[in-house]
């Protein structure tokens, strides 16, 4: 066993250009927020410990590109994941009808038994939302998927 935590997770950050992953990534990493947007090349990760009953946790992140030239790069990682996190940006429909393919991308790379969330980025911009909570969340939650 590692001193330095208990346990270790892996965990992946997918979905469209431009949703916010990497702000994601950097608010719960470092809390810290970037207004201007820069796109990410490949992939990039960090990692947070949490503390969570009395047990330390290691979080190891990866900000996957969103971009369709860097899926071959970025499929590999899906491998030995624990949990996907997988992104939308509540203000752009497009995004959100995509996650259906973001989810055939974990049924294809990633283990059979591995946690998915979904996550509706830039929530704060309600007069551009165009998913609601509830549609995501019937969405997610259907049998379909």
């Amino acid at each position: 066993m590692n001193p330095e935590y208990d346990y270790l997770f892996k965990l992946l950050l997918i979905g469209d250009s431009g949703v916010g992953k990497s702000c994601l990534l950097l608010r719960f990493a470092d809390d810290s927020y970037l207004e201007s947007y820069i796109s990410t090349i490949g992939v990039d990760f960090k990692i947070r410990t949490v503390e969570q009953d009395e047990k330390t946790i290691k979080l190891q992140i990866w900000d996957t590109a969103g971009q369709e030239r860097f899926r071959t790069i970025t499929s590999s990682y899906y491998r030995g994941a624990h949990g996907i996190i997988i992104v939308y940006d509540v203000t752009d429909e497009e995004s959100f009808n995509n996650v259906k393919q973001w989810l055939s991308e974990i049924d294809r790379y990633a283990s059979e038994n591995v946690n998915k969330l979904l996550v509706g980025n830039k929530s704060d911009l309600t007069a551009n939302r165009v998913v609601s909570y509830e549609t995501a969340k019937v969405y997610f939650i259907s049998p379909a998927t």
